[in-house]
């Protein structure tokens, strides 16, 4: 009968221990596992072990410690230099010049955003244990802001300017220039050029095209030039850099100038009307006024060049045997019907360049011996 009683007594405090046991290991597992998240939120704000951003190992890290760190190592790239080399040139030329940057913040906070895909405890096992995760993360220079700043230093700096043909009054004397083509920097291909290495990220020298700049003036296409030469008395139409016509004329006597240098034609006029420039000296038995014509003192056609000095005209006259000789006022005598001809194939705004001197021995009416009338 004792026996009988005894047994649901043990039975009873079997079950009782079982529950307290379990209450324990609740207890315990749950004191485990809010240390454990204690543990986890006091690391919250630092990287997991074992993530690498671009080789460097951020794990353990603040977020600050991890973004300094990546940036210094982005900035290793970033001085890297890429060599521009045009028209026989080189700039060598820093990845950060050209504008680009690292996203080492944005690479940080993926680098803390891994822990979000795992559950507390995991966290918790490899941060105690200090276990990698083994996640490798890239870090990503990019941008050029800057390539079009940079290319326009190289566009200037490689440019030439094309040479136009032109006959020049250069020293005293007539001087050819040939054409010549210039060089500019083909800008638009050379930024493709740039930003296409950039992207590359493993180019260390970009040739950047070139284009041909053609000069404007060619012997073609040059306006015509009158040269006129004191030192010969002969007047040449230039078309380009070819004589097409030659006149004998009649250049300043001594004590007077025809005006050396280079000028234009500012008027053209059909039987021009005399003014006499010099009523109290040498033109003081002329009249003050003389219309137009064969017999004027300008004959039928003058080209008037006003920039000169002297009111120097291209003109005709009727002392036909003044022609090639020192004989005007500084003006430039012509037959009139060298003049008429010469009237029709030129235009205002051509250029009319004098070379050349008298000889210093000249006295008026004399002919250079280079002169055939």
């Amino acid at each position: 009968m004792a026996r009988g009683t005894h047994a649901p007594a043990r039975k009873h405090r079997a079950i009782v221990i079982v529950a307290i046991v379990a209450v324990v290991l609740v207890l315990a597992a749950g004191g485990a596992a809010y240390s454990a998240y204690r543990y986890e939120q006091d690391r919250a704000g630092r990287i997991l072990p074992g993530v690498m951003v671009a080789g460097v190992d951020v794990g353990g890290m603040t977020k600050a410690e991890a973004v300094t760190a990546v940036r210094e190592a982005a900035e290793v790239e970033l001085r890297r230099r890429i060599e521009l080399r045009a028209g026989g040139r080189g700039w060598k030329i820093s990845l950060r010049e050209l504008g680009q940057r690292s996203n080492a913040l944005k690479a940080v906070n993926e680098a803390l955003g891994l822990s979000e895909s795992m559950g507390t405890f995991a966290r918790f096992w490899h941060r105690f244990n200090d276990e990698p995760v083994g996640q490798q993360l890239d870090l990503k220079i990019t941008g050029h802001k800057r390539v079009d700043a940079v290319l326009g230093r190289v566009a200037r700096e490689v440019a030439v300017k094309p040479v136009d043909a032109d006959i020049t009054y250069d020293d005293g004397g007539l001087r050819f220039v040939e054409p010549k083509p210039g060089r500019a920097l083909d800008f638009a291909e050379a930024r493709a050029a740039v930003r296409a290495a950039l992207k590359g990220a493993s180019a260390s020298q970009v040739v950047l095209p070139i284009l041909k700049v053609r000069p404007e003036v060619t012997a073609e296409n040059m306006p015509r030039t009158i040269v006129v030469r004191v030192d010969q008395n002969k007047l040449h139409l230039y078309d380009g850099f070819k004589v097409i016509r030659t006149w004998s004329v009649a250049t300043a006597m001594p004590g007077y100038t025809t005006p050396p240098g280079d000028w234009k034609l500012t008027r053209m006029a059909v039987d021009p009307t005399w003014y006499n420039p010099a009523l109290d000296t040498w033109g003081a038995n002329l009249p003050a006024v003389v219309p137009g014509g064969p017999t004027a003192p300008m004959g039928t056609r003058a080209l008037y060049i006003d920039e000169a000095p002297g009111l120097i005209r291209i003109h005709g006259t009727p002392a036909d045997s003044s022609i090639g000789t020192y004989a005007s006022h500084g003006c430039i005598r012509m037959h009139n019907w060298e003049v008429e001809r010469l009237y029709d194939m030129v235009e205002v705004g051509m250029r009319v360049i004098i070379v050349g001197s008298r000889p210093g021995s000249a006295v008026e009416g004399d002919t250079p011996e280079s002169v055939n009338i």
